[in-house]
């Protein structure tokens, strides 16, 4: 499983990247916004005067695949963002919302303009195997939305949505499935065994490193080592 991360801070992913701890890199609009609010607060040289020069200094970062939202939600627009998204770098992949006209947006910029799209906010089955029959290179199912609101199990979905795939007899490409809203270690433990990528906040990707054996063997090799020199 593949490991992005869910964030639009540039020096974190830099930071993340030069580690090889990502394989690509996932953004929505609020993160967008926090972002740009973070760049005004500090007034750093070179700050961004639109989110779209965010998008272009991530990929450019890492050479990976980055998803970028648009903002539309009626399907003309959508396609028209999708279609200046796209121009923006090589590595750019449209994100849609899991609506009709995202479907059909969807439909539009992967069978006729050879656009990939990451059909986002997916929350059951049903909309997994639309976004799969529109062509989407991604589908993105919510898992801590799910846990959230109470709305079933996030993991389960991820596992269903699987299952759907792998059981479709159509003939037809599924799209990867990228395992969104992970809240936590564990969540990502879970998902691990039927996504295809998982897409993290940097701090879930730093914990991962936390588990209190792995720290505590490193604590005892250490002081192993030094005793040994003495």
């Amino acid at each position: 499983m593949k490991v992005f991360a869910d964030t639009s801070n540039v020096d974190e992913i830099k930071r993340l990247n030069d580690l090889s701890l990502i394989q690509g890199v996932t953004t929505n609009p609020t993160l967008m916004m926090k972002e740009i609010n973070e760049q005004k607060k500090t007034k750093q040289p070179g700050d961004v005067s639109h989110w779209h020069e965010i998008v272009v200094q991530i990929c450019e970062a890492i050479c990976k695949p980055v998803s970028a939202e648009v903002t539309s939600t009626e399907v003309g627009e959508m396609v028209e963002e999708g279609k200046l998204l796209s121009e923006l770098n090589e590595h750019v992949v449209v994100k849609l919302p899991c609506t009709p006209d995202g479907i059909h947006a969807c439909r539009v910029l992967t069978q006729f303009m050879d656009i990939k799209v990451n059909m986002t906010l997916c929350f059951s089955v049903a909309q997994a195997v639309l976004a799969s029959n529109a062509g989407a290179e991604y589908i993105s199912p919510f898992v801590g939305r799910m846990d959230d609101y109470s709305a079933g199990s996030g993991v389960k979905l991820v596992k269903d949505i699987q299952n759907a795939y792998l059981n479709d007899l159509s003939g037809s490409r599924a799209p990867k499935i990228l395992a969104a809203s992970i809240r936590n270690v564990e969540h990502f433990n879970q998902v691990a065994e039927y996504a295809d990528v998982a897409t993290c906040p940097p701090k879930v990707i730093w914990d991962i490193f936390n588990h209190k054996l792995t720290l505590s063997g490193l604590e005892q090799f250490n002081n192993d080592w030094k005793k040994t020199n003495e």
